[in-house]
């Protein structure tokens, strides 16, 4: 059970539209790389965030947040309540209105730390590590966009990454509308074998035909989406793609690693999820919220 059919019951039940805060799922023409919600599920309930972006136009959560604020201000204008459903906590708290951006970046400053991203990423990370180590230990370094970002924020300004508050990761300090935040308990021990499953299920799907026929030149932000860098790599016949699925699953668990630590730093309610349909999760969620 996923958190998709959760909050598409959730909505049903408040009578809410659902905003994605997924930062791969606003790119159209890539359903199955993305895991967006299926056609059938997107008709049941309005969904904003979902397939609106080009895949050759680079994206970013300020952006991103500009996109948010208008779908929840037009929803909340319609007298309509919003489930807003992620993704990643950075792209939540966006969402919500609870970050800070700073001006436009340096193109001549992003331009060096790419260059050195791609020729020293290992003296990149250390660069950031000894710039400010609560950043680093916060931040996915083995991402090195997110590495180059980070750097950029610290050296254009002096300041840091909005996204990396040293205090806490949520605060309602900011926040546009009143929240409540649940976090989803899952099964731990299905955790590995769900993971593997998608991946499969992905490639079953279509998933190197819908690489293949992907517009180019993919943004930057697209190609850091699991399964782009791998298919692509089987496509130009660099990867066989048992190797490319079993690379996939290593990225993804490790993403889901990350994504729990930063839902647990949030003061969010916690619901569990072991074998409960996804009516019974939503409902517990709307009896809390009432």
């Amino acid at each position: 059970m996923g958190k998709t059919e959760i909050a598409i019951a959730l909505a049903g039940a408040l009578g809410a539209e659902i905003v994605s805060a997924d930062s791969m799922q606003v790119y159209s023409g890539l359903p199955i790389v993305t895991n967006q919600p299926s056609g059938e599920q997107l008709a049941r309930v309005p969904h904003h965030l979902v397939g609106v972006i080009d895949p050759r136009e680079e994206f970013s959560v300020a952006r991103y947040a500009e996109l948010a604020h208008a779908a929840i201000d037009d929803a909340a204008a319609r007298g309509r309540r919003v489930v807003v459903v992620g993704g990643s906590g950075l792209y939540l708290r966006a969402a919500l209105g609870g970050l800070s951006f700073a001006g436009p970046p340096s193109a001549a400053l992003r331009s060096r730390l790419e260059a050195l991203a791609v020729a020293d990423p290992d003296g990149l990370r250390e660069r950031l590590r000894r710039r400010d180590p609560v950043v680093f230990a916060a931040l996915d370094a083995a991402n090195p966009r997110r590495v180059v970002r980070a750097l950029e924020a610290l050296e254009a300004g002096g300041g840091r990454a909005p996204a990396l508050a040293r205090d806490e990761l949520w605060s309602s300090a900011g926040v546009r509308w009143p929240a409540q935040i649940f976090c989803l308990e899952v099964d731990r021990a299905r955790l590995r074998e769900r993971v593997d499953e998608r991946v499969d299920d992905m490639v079953r799907r279509g998933l190197v035909a819908e690489i293949a026929a992907a517009p180019r030149p993919l943004s930057r932000t697209v190609a850091q989406a699991i399964g782009v860098r791998e298919i692509l790599a089987v496509t130009a016949g660099e990867l066989g793609l048992e190797e490319a699925v079993a690379r996939m699953k290593a990225r993804t668990r490790g993403y889901v690693r990350r994504q729990l630590t930063w839902m647990r730093k949030l003061n969010a309610d916690i619901i569990p999820t072991f074998a409960r349909p996804p009516e019974s999760v939503a409902s517990e969620i709307a009896r809390r919220l009432s």
